[in-house]
Formats: structure tokens, sequence, C-alpha cells
């Protein structure tokens, strides 16, 4: 998708691919909270850009660390695909068996299927998708839970059984997004319209939102944020309360719109199933210091809420 683009847009440079497996990809058999969390899918990626190895990293940005390094920051967000977490059963099964334990190793999904299927168990999984799909198939889980955005990249939207709205189930932050990470100090103004500005702001408000609450890898935190079009930006998140084993789930909002400025499109913030014409908004130029401190809001007052529930 990126190197479409740069190819497209810019032919003046010839992109080259420069394929990497992180930690992260190769030590499978324990949870990532047991081996040092989100940062070991990035860390190669991070060395390589450093020295000059690679001049641009793509992420999936759900499977970025809360905290990235100050000369690396990232610099630009794709338009965001389905948010959403999906059911996947094994191939030609149509009904979930609850004889054998369901694939997942992310608290956070965990959390949020057991209260739509009371009756779940869970085992570990991990691996990229195929290796998550051939663990299915071989028998050895009732189902798995991936995210809608990577299967469809990949072509494989029709092994999804069920899709779970962001209701019942709160996606991770960032879900959907592809990030841009480069250098600071380098110009990537060629990338300008590779990017949206509609997912920017609600990337860095979901992820100001599990930053303010230490989210991990694993973590059961969640937020998911939209833009509507008259600027409305509205944040869900999640936060489980260990000690009382409760969550507690927090909708709010704010405005982001103002009159008289460059107009930016934000029909790719609205309900990824719906296909209708969305107007226009126009943002305030600092929009995006207003969602990362919305974010943090939010998630205080849901600390504060989890504190209050462990007194009770």
């Amino acid at each position: 998708m990126v190197m479409d683009y740069i190819r497209n847009q810019c032919p003046e440079y010839e992109p080259e691919l420069v394929t990497m497996k992180t930690t992260g990809d190769k030590i499978l058999d324990r949870t990532l909270d047991k081996i040092g969390g989100k940062g070991l899918f990035v860390k190669e990626l991070d060395a390589a850009l450093l020295d000059g190895r690679s001049d641009l990293s793509v992420h999936s940005l759900k499977d970025m660390p809360a905290e990235i390094p100050t000369e690396l920051p990232l610099i630009g967000f794709s338009k965001r695909e389905d948010p959403r977490d999906v059911l996947v059963l094994p191939d030609g099964v149509k009904e979930l068996d609850f004889s054998k334990p369901v694939g997942c190793s992310s608290q956070r999904r965990m959390l949020q299927f057991q209260k739509l299927y009371p009756q779940a168990t869970f085992a570990p999984i991990r691996g990229n998708v195929q290796t998550r799909l051939a663990k299915l198939d071989s028998g050895e889980f009732s189902a798995t839970i991936l995210a809608a955005a990577g299967l469809k990249r990949l072509g494989l939207e029709n092994r999804i059984t069920r899709y779970f709205s962001v209701e019942e189930m709160i996606p991770a932050a960032g879900q959907g997004v592809l990030a841009l990470q480069g250098r600071i100090g380098e110009n990537y103004a060629f990338l300008q319209l590779f990017c949206s500005e509609a997912s920017r702001i609600t990337s860095l408000c979901e992820r100001a939102f599990i930053r303010e609450l230490d989210g991990g890898c694993s973590s059961p935190v969640a937020a998911h944020a939209t833009i509507a079009e008259d600027g409305k930006l509205t944040l869900r998140g999640l936060y489980y309360v260990e000690a009382t084993g409760k969550s507690v789930i927090e909708t709010e909002f704010i405005y982001l719109a103002k009159e008289n400025l460059l107009q930016k499109d934000l029909s790719d913030s609205i309900d990824p199933t719906d296909c209708t014409d969305h107007k226009k908004v126009v943002f305030k130029p600092n929009a995006c210091n207003l969602a990362e401190n919305f974010g943090r809001n939010l998630a205080r007052r849901l600390q504060a809420e989890g504190k209050a529930q462990e007194e009770r």
C-alpha cells in the first residue's frame, strides 16, 4: 500500500522493501506480557531506522508500544480501515464448540468475549495470521479472535464468521491504522497525501488514553475514537480494575470543528460499513493536542472510578 503510493505519487523515488523478522515474531511459545510486550515487534525496525538501513517503517499501529523513541516519531497515519474484531472458526465449521478453548492471548479480547460468551475458555495462541489460522484449522482451538483489517488486507475476509461491533468489543488503540515511522529531522512531505488527518487525531487520542493507563500488549484496556461530520470527537474507553475483577467503560465527546480553515475530508472516520457520501468539516489548529488531552482526561476519570470501586 505505502510502496504503491510512493511509486504512483513520487516517481522520483524508487522504494525498496526491507523485510525483517522481529523478536516478537520469533518467540511464539510464550505470551507477549511474559517476554517484553509490544516493544519486541519494533526493536529491530527501530535499529534499522537509526543506523540508516531503512528510511521509513510501516507498522500496524495497534501493535506499537504506547511509548516510542523521540528520535523516531510517527510521521503519518493511514486512513483507518475496519477497526472491528472478528470471530474466526475452523475451516468448514459453522458453530462455536465450547468443549475446546478459544485461541486468544489478548486480555482485552478475552475480557470482552467472555461477557458475550460466559461459558468460553481460552488458551494462548501466537504467530502471524496464517500461523494462527493453521493452528485453528488443525483442531487445536474452537475459534480465534482477530482484527478484521488484517484479514481483509490478506484477502481472507471469507474466514470471518462474525463481526463484533465496537460496542460489543472495544478495539485496541490504533486498530485498523497503518502508522508510518521515520527519523527526526528528515523530510517526509512526499507522504502527505497518503496520510489522514482524521486518523491522526483519533489515533493520538486513543494512544494518549492507553499511555495514561500504562497499557501494555496484553493489558485489559481498550480505546476507540471516531470523528463525526460536525467535528464531534467521541472516545469510548475501557479500563479493567484487577482488584475488583470489574471493568469500567465510559464514552465522552468534544468538538474539534472550526470554520474558515482549510477543509479536511473526514469520510474515512465514519463507520466503515457506511458508504454514504459525507460532508467535510474543519479542524481547530490545535486539534491533535486537544484530542490527546481528551484521551488522557478520560483515562484519569476511569482510573478514579476504578479506585472508587475498590473502596466500596
